[in-house]
């Protein structure tokens, strides 16, 4: 077995991504303070073909040399936009017709092997905090909420571990 070249890979350009058909996804980061946990999730995003994130709150924005250290360039590729408040977010995303999901461990949650990811919906996945999680007033907001099933004593993934979980899901769910 011959590790691939990165020139075999058949990486698209920002410009070939920026054209491509994307997955009706969009990831809204609510109060995220880790500028990893936002770059890493950038990088996923172009991994998975995510049509657009959403930073709120005190999330960091690019251009930003911690978001770049993990995000390698994706921050160029994806669509982003920021909102100073999650709530507002999560009207205009309903408005447009987005089913709307909290990433949370809340009552009446469903565990994600049992989400069905229908083709002919529009998705925006909410993640939160990494102390705080997902505000209430937004949970509250939410179509449904999404749990990760764990079996550990933590009980709690980084928004970063979880936004790879559940967007290669949905990445699954649209192919």
């Amino acid at each position: 077995m011959r590790k691939l070249k990165n020139s075999e890979l058949n990486r698209l350009t920002i410009e070939e991504f920026k054209r491509v058909d994307k997955i009706p996804v969009t990831v809204v980061l609510d109060n995220i303070r880790s500028l990893n946990n936002v770059g890493s999730v950038f990088r996923t995003s172009d991994a998975f073909r995510i049509e657009k994130i959403i930073l709120c709150g005190f999330t960091a924005t690019p251009p930003h040399k911690e978001i770049h250290k993990t995000a390698l360039g994706a921050e160029d590729s994806v669509n982003w936009s920021f909102r100073e408040d999650t709530a507002d977010a999560v009207k205009e995303l309903k408005a447009h017709g987005y089913t709307v999901c909290s990433i949370e461990q809340v009552e009446n949650s469903v565990m994600l092997p049992d989400v069905e990811v229908l083709k002919d919906k529009k998705y925006a996945l909410v993640f939160g905090n990494e102390v705080k999680g997902v505000q209430q007033k937004v949970v509250d907001m939410c179509d449904m909420a999404i749990e990760i099933p764990q079996e550990g004593t933590k009980h709690s993934l980084n928004i970063s571990v979880s936004a790879g979980i559940i967007l290669w899901e949905f990445y699954k769910g649209f192919l």
